[in-house]
């Protein structure tokens, strides 16, 4: 795709500004009739601005990816697919740096963040569906079947599942637009990606690398930026849209769903999560400390997947809940850049208030306020907090809080804990430490999509991820990341001469 448009592709976000960001359409980087601003967390200043792309802006967006789909050669062309995506990767990794740069000033995020799951990770998760397409299997061979006195040949083909709608959320932008973006586009699907109002830099910074360094063909990727709700709401209700692939809060999912049920979208959630921590007590309690404390400040608490819940046996409750203070009093936070800072700022005063309000109410509720509960300026940071005397049915034990704040519930025996943790409309992720034999039979009874024992890391390109329940549908990277985005196809021939 080469581009009409040849504004500078990023600049960096640790500088005083950017320049003007552009929306992706129909091949095309152009701007809209207003902006908004994008801050930066860490400070509360200006960082740059965004367009605010209107409804028609979508609407032309979604027509231009349904005219790639249904008129180009992206659905039926391999070779073109992967070398695209092979050119994005080279693109990402040369870019690396200034990516980075934005992705830390605009998300929030600390350096070594960078290095995983805010940007290093998610490029490689284009590498890997471009190495998988090479090798998929787009049939598959049913053999012959005999009916009405003859055999008949089967066989499946898969197929791109059509125009999709991708609508991520802020807290790792990077990581949410490519685990979307890089399957959809070796499926052969074509695209609209909206990005975060929050974080809207670092998402058309996306936008403009795929038309400046790619020959990703006009239409088969658009980006927007949007503050205006109604943006979202035309992708999701658009009858030219096939699919629905969004990440964010389990309210906004339960509007995507009700809204994509009306021309029966396909649709991906990726969504809120309450998970839990168990520490048995046969476990190595240092190492469990260590987890659930420096775990629940990454990203300042905003990740879905994180274990909010920790929970103890209450013979050792004061014992663990000591080491906790401890490990959080170590946690040093500020300046994302300063590559000795392990935490980072909220993204939002917005979101500040609310996590600090959840605190608050917490309390009047009968919690015990062990450590934090603070807010600090400049920026919009927020101390880690340790609750105890949690009531396990109440808010803050049940309500995503997407913040970094731990609380700590005790259980009489494993059947308890397993109770306690499962008592949730979440079923994203857990962790568990204890003898092996134990843990895992224990982590087999809880409904969560992925569980981490004495440690273990199940977050890479190859592993599936998503939850139960209200945590979502679906399943995003690995194989089954590949899958959400096609459609199978079942076809039969009779076998010529071949009487039953």
């Amino acid at each position: 795709m080469h581009a009409q448009d040849t504004a500078e592709t990023i600049t960096d976000g640790s500088a005083g500004g950017t320049v003007a960001r552009r929306l992706l359409i129909n091949g095309e980087l152009v701007g809209a009739d207003k902006t908004y601003p994008s801050l930066n967390p860490a400070t509360g200043e200006i960082l740059g601005y965004a367009p605010e792309a209107s409804v028609e802006q979508a609407t032309a967006a979604v027509a231009a990816a349904r005219r790639a789909f249904d008129a180009g050669e992206w659905a039926t062309n391999t070779e073109l697919r992967v070398r695209c995506l092979d050119q994005l990767h080279r693109a990402l990794v040369e870019h690396r740096d200034e990516f980075a740069a934005l992705t830390i000033a605009e998300v929030g995020a600390t350096a070594a963040l960078t290095q995983g799951a805010q940007l290093d990770g998610p490029i490689a998760i284009v590498r890997y569906y471009a190495d998988l397409l090479k090798d998929y299997p787009m049939t598959e061979d049913l053999g012959n079947v005999e009916s009405r006195g003859m055999q008949h040949h089967r066989w499946v083909e898969k197929e791109a599942a059509g125009v999709v709608a991708a609508i991520i959320a802020y807290n790792y932008p990077n990581q949410l637009a490519l685990a979307k973006l890089a399957p959809a586009l070796a499926a052969g699907c074509t695209i609209v990606l909206k990005a975060a109002p929050d974080t809207p830099l670092v998402t058309l910074t996306l936008g403009e690398l795929i038309a400046n360094h790619t020959d990703i063909p006009p239409g088969v990727v658009n980006v927007l930026s949007s503050s205006d709700p109604a943006v979202g709401a035309a992708l999701t209700t658009d009858p030219d849209v096939d699919m629905v692939t969004f990440t964010g809060s389990t309210p906004t999912g339960r509007a995507i769903m009700a809204a994509a049920s009306g021309t029966l979208k396909r649709v991906f959630l990726e969504l809120g999560g309450k998970s839990a921590a168990i520490v048995l007590d046969d476990a190595d309690f240092n190492m469990a400390a260590v987890f659930a404390a420096f775990s629940m400040v990454t990203h300042a608490g905003q990740g879905c997947a994180l274990t909010s819940r920790l929970l103890v046996p209450k013979r050792h409750h004061d014992e663990i809940v000591e080491m906790i203070k401890t490990n959080f009093s170590h946690v040093r936070y500020g300046d994302p850049t300063d590559p000795t800072t392990y935490m980072g700022p909220l993204i939002s005063a917005k979101q500040r208030d609310k996590v600090d309000a959840m605190v608050q109410r917490a309390v009047a509720a009968g919690a015990t306020l062990v450590t934090g509960g603070e807010k600090v300026d400049p920026g919009f940071f927020y101390t880690p907090t340790l609750l105890t005397n949690v009531d396990p049915d109440s808010e803050i034990a049940q309500e995503e809080v997407f913040g970094p704040v731990l609380t700590v519930i005790g259980y009489d025996d494993d059947d308890d804990a397993v109770r306690i943790a499962n008592n949730s409309i979440y079923g994203l992720s857990g962790a568990v430490f204890g003898s092996q034999d134990r843990a895992v039979a224990l982590a087999r009874r809880i409904r969560t999509g992925t569980f981490s024992i004495n440690g273990g890391n199940y977050f890479s390109p190859d592993a599936p991820f998503g939850g139960y329940k209200q945590s979502g549908i679906g399943r995003e990277m690995g194989v089954a990341g590949l899958e959400e985005f096609l459609e199978s196809k079942t076809f039969a021939v009779p076998v010529a001469g071949a009487a039953g």
